[in-house]
């Protein structure tokens, strides 16, 4: 009788030994970093508060939601546009924008934590018929789907926007070499703790190879220079400064980025279910109806990172991509990766480490990692047995994959300029989606009264 191979992986509620959890910890926090740090970078926010007010929220979060939901928060691309709208009033110094300026974004992304905690509790209150009739998968698959797309160019450009032109095809070699070793990893290995941990090895192959390949050709592909030998140094808190300009451009994005957060959970309900039902157990893990927890969770985690500096944020696809090719669910591994990024952020050497991994590094991960966010976008829609036959399915689809991707990629920033305004092409994308699904319900309730 052939032997039955060991399906490996962790549940939400498993805990890996202390070996293996700080391991599993680190792979999570260097696929939600780049990101993370990207938007402190763009928005003028100093990058050791984002960093820690992400670990800070992280934990908050994963308490508030009664360790149910296994979700990393990271900070959102969503808001980036509203938040620089109050960072670049003035010239930034240093590449970070005055205490003042950040504290009035601080004061608007407090308010949108509100608007989700709001939502939250009126999403506990509805069944999750009606949701679904709201956000039915026609609208969170392709929404999953534009999520993962929507940062396919910023893949490319880490892979490519390398300081010395001369030496851009090595950096292509890097980047490939991360991606192909990542994927090998992720499928062929396995066994035990080597086969949680493919992003981590694919990390470690392209981080030597750049060292490697920079001996080589004389060129510093990682970059060490950030460590200025200082060991600790706390992150720059600021204190929110009241701006009702700040809460009209930033507070109505916590509504349109409500399907982003209903397509992660719906994601990680299919997933978490799945390797329960592949480890033989019984249990069901019902992730998908704790939407108003979820809501309620993010608001907070917005209210915690504005307080004390930080962007605004959201569960992270990449972290939930990462879970998915690990099978690796445990909601105290991400209690450990909140917890040493808070460390992280004060320590400047383990900040530097991080900071050292080369662009060309980080895209190949993302190629992964980004491709997988839209793949489980598909796979909401043939789990939820989506008709791509039924015409109102395909116009809502169809809108959200055009405007979406299409946003993202034509106009700067991913801002769609109409009507004299500019709009996030996610948040507009999943607005009309929304708007036109809601319309097929009204008149197929019209037809249907006429009828009788």
């Amino acid at each position: 009788m052939e032997k039955q191979e060991k399906i490996i992986g962790y549940l939400p509620d498993e805990r890996p030994t202390l070996f293996k959890l700080v391991l599993f910890a680190f792979q999570q926090i260097i696929v939600m970093f780049p990101a993370t740090v990207l938007v402190a970078l763009l928005t003028g926010f100093h990058v050791s508060t984002t960093i820690f007010a992400s670990g800070l929220a992280t934990l908050c979060f994963i308490l508030i939601t009664k360790r149910k939901i296994p979700l990393y928060y990271g900070s959102s691309f969503s808001y980036i546009a509203a938040i620089c709208s109050i960072t670049t009033a003035e010239a930034w110094t240093n590449g970070v924008a005055s205490n003042n300026l950040i504290g009035q974004a601080q004061f608007g992304i407090i308010l949108s934590g509100l608007v989700s905690i709001a939502v939250g509790l009126i999403v506990r209150k509805v069944s999750m018929e009606k949701i679904e009739k709201i956000l039915p998968p026609s609208v969170t698959g392709p929404m999953a789907i534009i999520i993962g797309l929507s940062l396919a160019g910023s893949a490319l450009t880490n892979i490519t926007g390398i300081a010395e032109p001369s030496m851009q095809s090595w950096a292509w070699v890097i980047g490939i070499v991360t991606f192909l070793a990542t994927v090998l990893f992720s499928i062929y290995v396995k066994r035990g703790t080597w086969g949680q941990i493919p992003i981590l090895l694919g990390l470690l192959v392209g981080y030597v190879l750049s060292l490697v390949l920079g001996w080589i050709v004389d060129y510093d592909f990682v970059n060490f220079s950030l460590y200025t030998g200082t060991i600790f140094s706390l992150p720059h808190f600021t204190l929110p400064v009241p701006s009702w300009t700040a809460v009209l451009a930033i507070m109505p994005i916590a509504i349109a980025t409500i399907p982003e957060s209903t397509a992660h959970l719906f994601q990680l309900d299919i997933y978490v279910n799945k390797l329960a039902e592949e480890k033989g157990g019984t249990k069901k893990y019902d992730i998908a109806n704790r939407l108003g927890d979820n809501l309620i969770g993010d608001g907070i985690g917005d209210m915690i990172s504005g307080l004390i500096g930080g962007p605004a944020g959201t569960n992270y696809g990449e972290n939930i991509s990462t879970m998915s090719i690990t099978k690796n669910f445990s909601v105290v591994v991400l209690m450990a990766a909140a917890i040493i990024t808070m460390i992280i952020s004060m320590f400047v050497p383990i900040s530097a480490a991080v900071y050292s991994i080369p662009g060309a590094v980080i895209g190949g991960l993302s190629v992964y990692l980004f491709g997988v966010i839209a793949a489980q976008g598909v796979a909401i829609m043939i789990e939820k047995k989506v008709s791509l036959f039924s015409a109102k399915n395909l116009a809502v689809i169809a809108s959200i994959l055009i405007i979406g991707i299409g946003g993202s990629y034509a106009f700067p920033g991913g801002m769609i300029p109409m009507f004299g305004l500019k709009a996030p092409a996610i948040a507009t994308a999943a607005i009309v989606g929304i708007v036109l699904n809601l319309i097929f319900v009204v008149i197929d309730k019209i037809i249907a009264s006429v009828k009788k």
